[in-house]
């Protein structure tokens, strides 16, 4: 029997494929790939989440690996990680390496823009998130950690092409109410979305966001956002009923916005307050009405009393 394969000869592609989904790490993937090509195809078929980093040439790398993993659902892209080609053997990593350059060629050859633009050729860009949308169709979480040459343009190109997405954080991101309001109106089962340090947003995008979608959104995170204030929150308090966890860092929420919330989403599970100007009129409203509460975070407390 030595030699002889019985795994390839017995077992098909759909049982293979069930036992790589069953892999709990990158490096066991990684290790099931160089097997044979055919382990090679089907791993690459099971991947399902993809973390890469967003400097060193993220637009063409995205391209890249839309061509090899076609069923990836979540993509974390952070700004702080830098991009590495993995190291494969012999053949196949020259294959790789020249079909990066390939890229490139092509890539360069699609920019028409003047050189003097070109000042950030490294950091993720708008055309490296429409690359995502293009190429993962069944994405339903994107993590976008400080991506700050991503626009409005971007997540617009994202949204019309993700009606799937679930889970959208853009932490750092610097996208306007345009994107945002192109987001509501698109992804409509979107449960999760993060907002902290998004600098250049109003509350007419997060009011849009929350009357388009606001029946599916579960969890909001809000920091930093200097031009929101407790009009948003009023919205969130109408449209989001099944709200269930919030998260608010901002000078500019007062007690009318927390009132509702309280009186608007009865399923607060989570609340997390660094807000100065909230006192304990909130407070007492959020105990009088979310009675599902699991956790309350209060990071900055100069008006509370006991």
């Amino acid at each position: 029997m030595r030699g002889h394969d019985w795994i390839n000869t017995c077992l098909p592609d759909e049982l293979i494929l069930e036992i790589l989904r069953r892999l709990d790490s990158k490096s066991s993937h990684d290790a099931c790939s160089l097997v044979c090509k055919r382990w090679l195809g089907l791993e690459r078929l099971s991947r399902s989440t993809l973390r890469i980093g967003a400097s060193g040439s993220p637009d063409i790398f995205i391209k890249f690996l839309a061509q090899r993993f076609v069923n990836v659902k979540a993509v974390h892209i952070d700004e702080r990680l830098s991009i590495s080609l993995p190291v494969t053997a012999g053949k196949r990593r020259r294959r790789d390496e020249n079909s990066l350059l390939s890229l490139k060629i092509h890539f360069a050859g699609e920019r028409n823009e003047p050189k003097e633009e070109e000042c950030e050729p490294f950091c993720l860009t708008d055309s490296g998130l429409t690359a995502v949308a293009d190429g993962f169709a069944k994405l339903e979480k994107l993590s976008l950690i400080w991506c700050s040459n991503v626009t409005s343009f971007g997540v617009m190109s994202l949204a019309q092409k993700c009606s799937l997405l679930k889970s959208l954080d853009l932490q750092g991101c610097y996208v306007g109410d345009q994107g945002l309001a192109v987001v509501g109106q698109c992804c409509k089962q979107l449960e999760d979305l993060n907002l902290r340090f998004c600098e250049s947003l109003t509350d007419s995008g997060l009011v849009t966001l929350a009357t388009e979608c606001g029946k599916s959104l579960k969890s909001l995170g809000v920091a930093a956002c200097a031009r929101i204030t407790d009009k948003s929150l009023e919205a969130v308090g109408s449209h989001c009923k099944n709200l269930e966890t919030l998260s608010l860092d901002s000078e500019f929420i007062s007690n009318k916005g927390i009132l509702a919330i309280a009186q608007g989403c009865p399923l607060l599970k989570v609340l997390k307050l660094q807000c100065i100007n909230v006192t304990d009129r909130a407070l007492m409203a959020v105990g009088a009405s979310c009675l599902s509460l699991e956790m309350l975070a209060l990071y900055s407390f100069q008006q509370f009393t006991d």
